[in-house]
């Protein structure tokens, strides 16, 4: 069995080049052939042109104009003429035994060209023409010629060719394994990469190119590098996931695990380690809640339960229950409201806007204010969250929506909130859910702003 893959191509290439080598020694086998018959039958056609003129009386082939211009041609040329029983009447050459060069039934039919295969002698190519009188065949014209030296030839050039096409295929095997293998030498790096990334155990490394990135080689290291540029983003988020679900986990278990002890030790029943216990099972249970929403979200199955709304009733719905966390601590100004209905799930639409807000409350200082508005732009809705609070570092803006991120100046703010990090990546995979966008600009000491783009009808792909 042949596993490399260098040694299979070159097969195939030399098998593909014999084939066409073998065709092309056909073609020019049968093209010599139809030449040199195609001369010979000129020859003989000729010749007995020739002879029919001088033939006056068929039955006498004694005629000495006959003889002359008979015993005259070409050496290798052979004259006979034969009655209609089969006797031979008159022959250039005594080489062969008294009996027609051919003698088939239609000999007397008309002109007829044969090649006759000789016991003892090599073959001739025969030209039969019948000599009628009064309609009646009274003698045929028979003239052949040897066909030894075309046949030679034709071996001859068999021979030749074999031997050229058996030394090219060889050449060819040797010159294709060569290039083949300088064509795949790419692969073979490829190969060895990706075994040394195994063993090393460390997805930042990538293959480089070896000579033009547009051919195919170029593009299957394109793609395999751009894979291994995706697993090491899901292979760190993963790594950066499981560390922020350890670290969030940590806090309620050893809160629970603390309350639990302390009422072993003391063997009273205390309401208020109950309510501890309690309240971190509750923010324990709303962290999964919202875990798995997220991974139906990110796996696509995040079902929507679409019906014609009005936004603006949503936003103001949603900023009457956020005036109760904002309190007197934060003010709620809403700059722009337009009327207007579309075709989403009117809860988690209100689940996004609630995350928005209640994010933006947690961050902005006292006596800050926060600004909301919804705006129609051609076939979509534009929803803004904007708040006067410290603003986003820059380093911190393109991981703003992964799940547990957080920056530094707001991590305190939000575990005294309560929070786990979570809404914004519920609220991004709300927003694509519905096919719009959510996007996110800021400045330090500046405020963040938050706008959510969403189509008035759902595309078809949703």
């Amino acid at each position: 069995m042949m596993h490399s893959l260098r040694l299979r191509l070159s097969v195939i290439s030399v098998t593909l080049l014999g084939g066409l080598l073998l065709l092309t020694m056909a073609l020019t086998y049968w093209m010599v052939q139809l030449t040199w018959q195609a001369r010979v039958d000129e020859i003989l056609q000729n010749t007995a042109t020739r002879l029919l003129h001088v033939i006056t009386d068929a039955a006498a082939p004694g005629n000495r104009a006959f003889l002359e211009l008979a015993t005259s041609t070409r050496a290798d040329v052979l004259v006979q003429l034969v009655s209609p029983q089969g006797e031979v009447l008159f022959a250039s050459s005594n080489a062969f035994s008294r009996a027609p060069f051919y003698s088939g039934r239609d000999i007397l039919l008309g002109i007829h060209y044969v090649t006759v295969k000789m016991d003892m002698a090599p073959d001739l190519r025969v030209l039969s023409v019948p000599v009628s009188r009064q309609g009646r065949p009274t003698v045929v014209l028979q003239v052949a010629m040897l066909v030894d030296v075309a046949q030679e030839m034709q071996r001859s050039l068999i021979l030749w060719l074999g031997g050229m096409i058996l030394l090219l295929l060889v050449a060819a095997f040797f010159l294709f394994s060569s290039v083949i293998r300088r064509a795949l030498r790419p692969l073979d790096n490829l190969a060895r990469m990706a075994l040394t990334i195994n063993r090393a155990d460390d997805l930042s490394l990538r293959i480089p190119i070896y000579g033009y990135d547009d051919d195919e080689v170029g593009q299957v290291i394109s793609a395999f590098n751009t894979t291994l540029e995706r697993l090491e983003t899901l292979f760190t988020s993963q790594q950066r996931f499981l560390a922020d679900v350890s670290h969030e986990l940590r806090t309620p278990l050893t809160v629970i695990k603390g309350s639990v002890g302390l009422m072993r030790r003391s063997q009273a029943f205390d309401p208020e380690l109950l309510d501890s216990i309690e309240a971190e099972a509750d923010r324990l249970t709303r962290m999964v809640e919202s875990l798995l929403l997220l991974a139906k979200a990110e796996a696509g199955k995040l079902t929507l339960n679409r019906r014609t709304v009005d936004l603006d009733a949503i936003l103001l719905d949603t900023m009457a229950a956020m005036q109760v966390l904002a309190q007197d601590r934060v003010q709620l100004v809403l700059t722009d409201l337009a009327p207007v209905q579309a075709e989403v799930d009117a809860d988690r639409l209100k689940q996004v806007l609630v995350n928005l807000i209640s994010n933006a409350i947690k961050y902005t200082p006292d006596g800050g204010q926060i600004f909301i508005g919804l705006q129609v732009e051609g076939k979509t809705v534009r929803l803004t969250v904007r708040d006067t609070g410290p603003g986003i570092p820059e380093a911190d803006l393109p991981h703003i929506f992964d799940r547990f991120y957080r920056a530094e100046k707001s991590r305190t703010r939000r575990k005294e909130a309560g929070g786990f990090g979570l809404g914004l990546s519920i609220a991004y995979w709300i927003v694509r859910a519905h096919g719009g966008t959510i996007e996110v600009s800021s400045a330090e000491g500046e405020g963040a702003t938050f706008v959510v783009v969403l189509p008035l009808r759902p595309s078809e792909d949703d």
